[in-house]
């Protein structure tokens, strides 16, 4: 059950996320232009979705994905307690919670898309066939794209 947040609360949040979106960090927009516009098996992904207390970078409904992009901060002490109890709290309720540095993705964009599309192919959820320039990745039945 999702925690209730009062009118002005929710709409504080969804400023913040559309703040977020206007000011992506460059690994962000360059993870986006991969998963946007169903790119990836058909599957829709948000950015900046607010789910209960969060606001997470990328958001998949139909996988019931989380898909972050972790700078350097992610690994002080105060922000690794932070991490952990939004992803108990993700994973309470029932999303998976995948996390790559930003590092990860600008030195192997494709390895992203990788672990991605496994979570995403343990999911369930039913996939359509794949689309001509999907993000799939290299012998998955798409054609997988580099930044």
């Amino acid at each position: 059950m999702r925690p209730q947040l009062s009118p002005r609360r929710r709409i504080l949040k969804q400023q913040r996320a559309r703040e977020l979106r206007s000011s992506a960090t460059e690994s962000e927009r360059r993870l986006w232009s991969l998963l946007r516009r169903k790119q990836m098996a058909g599957l829709r992904f948000r950015r900046q979705q607010t789910i209960g207390p969060y606001i997470v970078d990328f958001y998949c409904s139909a996988a019931r994905l989380v898909v972050e992009l972790d700078g350097d901060q992610h690994g002080e002490d105060g922000r690794l307690g932070y991490d952990e109890t939004r992803t108990r709290w993700l994973t309470a309720k029932g999303c998976r919670d995948l996390r790559f540095s930003n590092s990860d993705l600008l030195h192997g964009p494709q390895s992203v898309l990788d672990g991605i599309w496994r979570v995403i192919q343990g999911s369930g959820v039913p996939l359509p066939e794949p689309l001509c320039g999907s993000t799939l990745p290299q012998g998955e039945g798409g054609i997988g794209r580099s930044l």
